[in-house]
Formats: structure tokens, C-alpha cells, sequence
């Protein structure tokens, strides 16, 4: 084939296509809604993972906990590039007594006007309201209040030692989660309301989307002494790092399945129109067209098709994951009411990846290609006089 002969074909080949409009119209039609089915699907499960992350971490844990921090460490050297908010907490273990009725527990010390602006979990107080700065109040969840048959205005002993005369709080708030690890073993009081001479803090880490963990924690661990210990989120949850990656492969996979059988039907499909228009190719061959021109022929038929439907299939998919976003996502909190990822909303919030947006239109302009060497091959095999006696 001589140099220059590619664009002499591929306008040969548009012109098949322009000219067979109803077939090229309905081979087009399944790549199109391919390409934007998957990705609103891909940006929809990227929305599923922002969901189940937004929903714990925001919750209250915040993307990376620091422990050990000395008090001549300032909440602001932590708020780096990547960090939206970083909270100040004291945990004590201790024991909380009301009665004749005693448990172990952890009692953390935080700031009310700080938390309630940055987490969740405001809104998981069912009864009363956050501790008030510089008042002895406490904020308990409903299995604690339960056990010790507490109301808000009661009166709870925490005692941080057991020789210790122990501090009493009023009950001002009683909240409920669903996350055992916070409703079974911690209670919340105002930080200035709990002796913390020589005591070191710890600090949950809220970062901005798209900051990655891994980024600030290297930095993290650059700046601060050894003694500070820094976990993230994945750290603290590997059965929500699992899961997200499940659901990655699971979208992987769909892809692939998705665009497999477009292509066989692309093939067949291809395969069908160059049986009835067997005609046209056996002239082309009887005036001298080699095989390897012919194949290149249907190859760039079918990769000018499939260029163009994913090129409306990409702005569908798009148009779509934002028309969703604008009338304010997807809100499947009846399917997640026990859900505890989704604790907080049950909203989804398609989002647009690298991914999402150009795994699907790569997916399928692949195995179109794939698609295009059955009938390519079923011509090239042919001999021109064969063609010629079967139609």
C-alpha cells in the first residue's frame, strides 16, 4: 500500500457510511447507548464510593487521625494544602458510674462549635443537644443512656482513675449512630471542661476532594516527630477499602461484558451488510483493490462508526451525570436505612472521573476493532471471481 493511501480509503469509507445511513444509523445506536449507559453507571459507582466515605468519615473519624500530639503542636501546622478542617479531641478512658451501675468508657473531650460545623454527628442527636462550653455537660449515646435508665437534666460520675473522685456531668444530649464502635463506647464533653495538664491530644483530619491521603500523610510524617502517630481512613477501615476496590472491579468487569457483546453484534451486524453488498466488493477486487486494501477498508468503516457514536455517547453520558447532580443526585436512603455507610445521607452524587469518562469510549473503540477482523477476513479471503458467481 503506498504512503497516502489511508486517507484515500478512510473517505471511501465515510462515504459507505453516509450512503447505507438506516444501517449505519442503527450499528450506531447500540455504541452510543453503550458508551453513555456505562459512563453514568461508572461516574454513578464513582458516586457510591464518595457516598460510603463522605458517610463515615464525615460522620466524625475525619480521613487521617493523629494521636500523641504535644501540646506545642497547634491544630493550624496541621491544616496543610489538601485539608479542609482539622479538629482537637482529648480521649480519657475511664469509668462512667450513675448509680449502682458502672461502665468502662472513653470519654473525649472536644469542641462543640467546631465539631457540629465539620462532622456529621449533630445530626445523629436524637434527644438534647452538644455539650456548652465551660459547663459540665455530656453527650451520651442511646445504648449508655439505656443502661444506666439516663434522661437529659441526669447527673453521670466519670472517674478517669479508679482512686479518682471522679467528675460529675449533666446529661445534655443523647445520640445514636448505628456504628457500635461509637455507641457502646464513647461519651462527649467539652474540652475545657476536663483537666488536661501534660495530657496529649489527637486530631481528626478532614481533607478536600480529590486530596489524597497517602500525600498528606507523607508530609505528615516529614514534619512531625516519630512519637506522633499518624492512621488513615483505610487504616481504620480496610473493610471500606475492600469494598470500594470490589466495586471498581465489579465496574471493570461490567464494562468489558457490556462492550463484548456489542461488538459480537457489531460483527454480525458488519457481517450481514458486506453479504448484501457482496456485489460491490468483488468489482472493487476484479478492478485491482488487494485484500489488505479492502480489510483496511472495513476496519476504518467500522472505526469511523464507532469514533463518532462514542463521541455522542461521551456527551449523553455526561449530560446526564450532570442533569442528575443538578436536580440534587439520587437519594436511595429507604434502601439504606441499616446501612451503616450510608449513616448520614443516602444521597448519590454522580461524579466524572479519568475513568468514568474515557475507560468506556476506549472499551468499546477496542473491541470494535475486534469486531472489524471477522468481516474484514471474510472478504480478504475471497477471490474476486468467487464473489462475482455467488451474487
Amino acid at each position: 500500500m503506498k504512503p497516502g493511501q489511508t486517507g484515500f480509503w478512510a473517505k471511501i469509507a465515510f462515504l459507505f457510511l453516509i450512503r447505507s445511513g438506516r444501517a449505519t444509523a442503527a450499528l450506531s445506536v447500540m455504541v452510543v447507548t453503550a458508551v453513555a449507559a456505562l459512563i453514568f453507571l461508572s461516574a454513578l459507582a464513582v458516586g457510591v464510593e464518595d457516598a460510603m466515605l463522605r458517610n463515615t468519615v464525615g460522620l466524625f473519624s475525619g480521613h487521617i487521625i493523629a494521636y500523641n500530639l504535644p501540646d506545642g503542636i497547634s491544630p493550624e501546622e496541621l491544616s496543610i494544602k489538601g485539608v479542609q478542617a482539622v479538629l482537637k479531641r482529648r480521649y480519657f478512658p475511664g469509668v462512667l458510674s450513675g448509680g449502682a451501675i458502672a461502665q468502662p468508657m472513653t470519654l473525649c473531650g472536644i469542641t462543640p462549635d467546631r465539631e457540629s460545623t465539620v462532622t456529621a454527628l449533630e445530626k445523629k442527636i436524637s434527644e438534647g443537644r452538644y455539650p456548652s462550653p465551660g459547663r459540665q455537660e455530656i453527650l451520651i449515646s442511646r445504648d449508655i443512656a439505656d443502661t444506666f435508665s439516663a434522661r437529659i437534666g441526669d447527673t453521670l460520675r466519670f472517674s478517669h482513675q479508679p482512686t479518682d473522685s471522679g467528675l460529675d456531668f449533666i446529661v445534655s444530649g443523647i445520640y445514636q449512630t448505628g456504628l457500635p464502635a461509637l455507641d457502646r463506647g464513647i461519651a462527649f464533653s467539652a474540652l475545657d471542661r476536663i483537666p488536661a495538664e501534660g495530657v496529649s491530644w489527637s486530631a481528626a483530619v478532614f481533607l478536600r476532594d480529590g486530596a489524597r491521603t497517602d500525600t498528606i500523610l507523607n508530609i505528615y510524617r516529614q514534619r512531625f516527630p516519630e512519637t506522633v502517630h499518624f492512621e488513615s481512613w483505610e487504616q481504620q477501615m480496610p473493610d471500606l477499602r475492600q469494598l470500594i476496590d470490589l466495586e471498581a472491579v465489579s465496574m471493570v468487569v461490567v464494562i468489558v461484558l457490556v462492550f463484548g457483546v456489542v461488538a459480537i453484534g457489531i460483527a454480525c451486524s458488519f457481517v450481514i451488510f458486506i453479504i448484501r453488498n457482496m456485489r460491490e466488493y468483488g468489482i472493487m477486487k476484479a478492478m485491482g483493490v488487494t485484500s489488505a486494501e479492502m480489510s483496511l477498508l472495513i476496519v476504518i468503516k467500522v472505526v469511523l462508526m464507532n469514533l463518532a457514536a462514542c463521541a455522542v455517547g461521551l456527551l449523553a453520558g455526561v449530560l446526564a451525570v450532570l442533569a442528575v447532580t443538578w436536580v440534587g443526585g439520587i437519594d436511595i436512603t429507604a434502601f439504606t436505612t441499616h446501612n451503616r455507610y450510608f449513616s448520614v445521607s443516602g444521597v448519590l452524587y454522580p461524579r466524572l472521573t479519568a475513568f468514568s469518562l474515557w475507560a468506556p469510549p476506549a472499551v468499546s473503540l477496542l473491541f470494535s476493532m475486534i469486531a472489524a477482523v471477522w468481516p474484514a477476513a471474510l472478504v480478504a479471503r475471497r477471490r474476486a471471481a468467487d464473489i462475482l458467481r455467488l451474487v
